[in-house]
């Protein structure tokens, strides 16, 4: 059984593989702890076999860490869908318990937990849910800002990083499966206007980069 920590460390690594080789810095920083502390455990992983790991180039997981680091995932999804679906637990507070509960709970609790939700693809930020084979869809979405005035997108995932901006999305029902019309951006990375819901809202150009979005079906087919 690997400890907590090393399971943190995977987990990390997995999610920052998308820039690339990940760096001791960025690890250190993700985590918030000391650069050293991370050598240290980078070069046991690598012993270990989980990490390719050089102190000049930096670390990636191997194939059997990435498979540890995928079954994390997956469990940290499934009860955060579980959490906000069957306890009604707030987008902002089930990222910290769901950190809490992935690393304790057995495979019959997570097949039940499956079942319940009906074999559930996606979390209730829009992320992929790993199949117990360790298979993840592969994300295309774009951030938000990326796209022009006129434009219908689909909300099809939310940035999970900032407790309080997940707040904000609830606040303002921006989740999942939204679909928002761009009225409006304003110049110079100003605030965007936007339409759904059935009003006109403004966000910042800073919140449209953590929302996640595809031209909705109708839009690609015109």
């Amino acid at each position: 059984m690997l400890s907590q920590a090393i399971q943190d460390y995977l987990k990390t690594i997995y999610k920052l593989e998308e820039d690339g080789t990940v760096s001791t810095t960025a690890i250190a920083k993700e985590l918030n702890i000391s650069g050293a502390s991370v050598t240290g455990m980078l070069k046991r992983l690598a012993s270990m076999k989980l990490v390719d790991y050089n102190s000049y180039k930096g670390v990636r997981l191997t194939n059997e860490g990435r498979k540890i680091a995928l079954e994390i995932i997956r469990h940290h999804r499934l009860l955060e869908l579980y959490l906000r679906e069957a306890l009604g637990f707030p987008l902002e507070k089930i990222h910290d318990e769901a950190c809490r509960l992935e690393h304790v709970v057995s495979k019959d609790f997570l097949q039940k937990i499956e079942e319940i939700l009906g074999n559930p693809e996606y979390d209730p930020h829009g992320h992929p849910i790993p199949s117990k084979d360790g298979d993840i869809e592969i994300s295309n979405e774009k951030p938000l800002v990326n796209f022009r005035n006129g434009d219908v997108v689909i909300v099809k995932r939310l940035s999970d990083h900032d407790p309080q901006m997940l707040s904000y999305f609830e606040k303002m029902k921006i989740l999942p499966s939204t679909i928002i019309r761009i009225v409006d951006k304003a110049p110079f990375n100003g605030p965007i206007t936007v339409f759904f819901n059935g009003e006109s809202q403004i966000i910042g150009n800073e919140i449209s980069k953590n929302i996640f979005v595809e031209l909705y079906e109708e839009e690609k087919e015109d």
